[in-house]
């Protein structure tokens, strides 16, 4: 199979992966962008614990979930691409729970935030990494 263009409905355990996450990160980007105030109410993360709700910012993060989105739907059906979209969305992910974590530890939010933040902010960072080194340790990776 051309890594490049890849047979027409073909498809590999990475098409899934990406494509599920790609999805993912769509539906809150969108839903982010289209009613900030519903997000910020009803996510199931405390996010007021972190201070009132600013429109504008959270739709500013919803473009930049929405871009990630983008990549890893691109990446789901261009395999050439899967290693340069991952770095950076484990990157972002990673500065993400970063933030969280000097959030958390400086007070901003209660130590109830590190169980909160861990399926949503920490465990999915967890998995990136995981993904990205699984990835570019692939022979076809090197080349």
């Amino acid at each position: 199979m051309n890594d490049r263009h890849p047979a027409a409905g073909a498809t590999d355990p990475w098409t899934w992966i990406f494509l599920v996450s790609g999805l993912g990160n769509l539906a809150n980007g969108l839903w982010m962008l289209a009613d900030p105030a519903h997000w910020y109410a009803t996510l199931p993360a405390a996010v007021p614990d972190f201070g009132p709700l600013n429109e504008h910012f959270v739709r500013d993060i919803g473009a930049a979930f929405t871009m990630l989105a983008v990549g890893l739907l691109w990446a789901a059906f261009r395999p050439g691409v899967r290693v340069p979209v991952l770095v950076l969305v484990t990157v972002f992910s990673g500065l993400h729970a970063l933030v969280h974590v000097f959030d958390t530890s400086r007070g901003l939010v209660g130590p109830e935030h590190w169980g909160i933040d861990f399926p949503a902010v920490y465990l999915p960072t967890i998995v990136l990494i995981a993904l990205t080194v699984m990835l570019v340790r692939r022979p076809e990776a090197r080349v």
